[in-house]
């Protein structure tokens, strides 16, 4: 059953995604808002999704709309932080990939401010609250240690803890006490558990110089972007609007882009569908037309569409069915059963920091996990079986966690 909450958000979110599509549509959504969507509401969701930037510009194309005092002004100093904190992690990326370069660490950027400047037009364009780096697992100690004499220290423990607890993640973040954004690292683009359209071996030869703030830097572009964007927004159950908004731009502006190709390098990472979805929801939530060399593939599938509609129910009602999909998000990667059930078997075996939080134990002893972790999940799917009915009275996800692998064992 619909709660009337959501409901009572379902006409907003519409509105917005009628402001945030690549061409925004101001007369429909100024009719929303006259039938009765609350402006209110429409920015709370702009937030959680975080699409402000391009709801805020939309928004001046509105006539005759008066936001109220308290909206405007909430609005208006959203947008100065924002362009603050944007001018601050534009300049820390370029003192990144100098240090970077200056050691010989081989590095690419993507996401954060190059996407924005990329896709958006404006390094402001987007929200992003990190600056993520993909760097080859070779160079992984290298880049680490250059982070370091920058400052930056890792927010999941000592390096120690991290390959113990954290290896399969593959990624590794990093803040600086003076920089207000975290610093992801990776080597790959998936958890060891899972696949993913996009090895990390087929960028380094192909990466795109991209300009920011007068500084070239090394970006993931062209058929690769497709494929990290599609890859990401499935990995995440595509949660937040953002990571749609980001499909449906680049869809719109390369209209070149030979998405066939794209698809069939997905389908051989065996995640094809990741891309037919993303494409999908573009085209359903901003209406943004589906390429027309995915049409054929997308009507030969039937979980595809099975998927989307679910999905884009669950954001139209403020995900308050998604707690019974919550820690299972990863999975959507996996296009069939036996891929699930072996993600899941892989991730059984890799030892995680929600083991280390169950039972602390002292460093000499943390090779003794291995033999504890299956106990331990068994322990937790048989307390989950003996109350079902907890899953049942949890209320809408608030916060989305960092994977740390745990929330599997939720």
């Amino acid at each position: 059953m619909v709660s009337p909450k959501a409901r009572a958000c379902s006409a907003e979110f519409d509105a917005l995604c009628l402001l945030v599509r690549p061409k925004p549509d101001p007369i429909r959504a100024g009719q929303a808002l006259q039938a009765g969507a609350d402006v209110a509401t429409l920015c709370r969701l702009a937030g959680e999704h975080r699409v402000r930037p391009r709801m805020i510009e939309s928004l001046g194309l509105l006539s005759g709309l008066e936001l109220p005092v308290a909206i405007r002004s909430s609005l208006e100093a959203f947008r100065r932080l924002h362009c603050v904190r944007v001018l601050s992690l534009v300049q820390e990326l370029r003192r990144l990939g100098a240090a970077l370069g200056a050691n010989g660490v081989c590095y690419a950027t993507f996401k954060g401010p190059t996407l924005a400047a990329r896709l958006y037009g404006d390094a402001a364009g987007r929200e992003y609250s990190d600056i993520d780096l993909i760097v080859p697992h070779a160079q992984y100690e290298s880049a680490e240690q250059t982070l370091a004499a920058l400052g930056y220290r890792g927010v999941q423990g000592d390096r120690a803890f991290r390959q113990a607890f954290l290896a399969h993640l593959r990624q590794c973040a990093f803040a600086h006490p003076d920089v207000d954004a975290t610093v992801d690292l990776h080597w790959d683009f998936r958890g060891i558990h899972l696949p993913f359209p996009l090895s990390p071996d087929e960028i380094w030869e192909q990466l795109e110089p991209f300009t920011i703030a007068g500084t070239s830097v090394p970006t993931i572009g062209g058929l690769n972007l497709a494929l990290v964007l599609a890859g990401h927004g499935t990995k995440e159950a595509w949660r937040s609007l953002d990571w749609i908004c980001d499909v449906a731009m680049l869809v719109d502006k390369c209209p070149d882009l030979d998405w066939l190709e794209v698809h069939q390098r997905a389908r051989r990472h065996r995640c094809g569908d990741s891309v037919l979805l993303a494409c999908t929801l573009a085209d359903r939530l901003l209406g943004t037309p589906l390429p027309a060399p995915l049409a054929e593939p997308l009507a030969a599938s039937a979980r595809v569409p099975r998927l989307a509609g679910a999905l884009i129910e669950e954001l139209r009602q403020g995900r308050a069915q998604a707690q019974l999909r919550e820690g299972a998000t990863d999975l959507d990667l996996c296009e069939t059963r036996g891929a699930r059930l072996k993600a899941l078997l892989t991730l059984a075996l890799a030892c995680t920091a929600g083991d280390y939080a169950a039972l602390p134990l002292p460093q000499p002893m943390w090779p003794l996990y291995h033999a504890i972790r299956p106990f331990r999940l068994v322990g937790k799917g048989l307390l989950a079986l003996a109350a079902p009915a907890k899953l049942l009275r949890r209320g809408p996800i608030s916060h989305v966690p960092r994977h740390t692998g745990e929330e599997y064992e939720k």
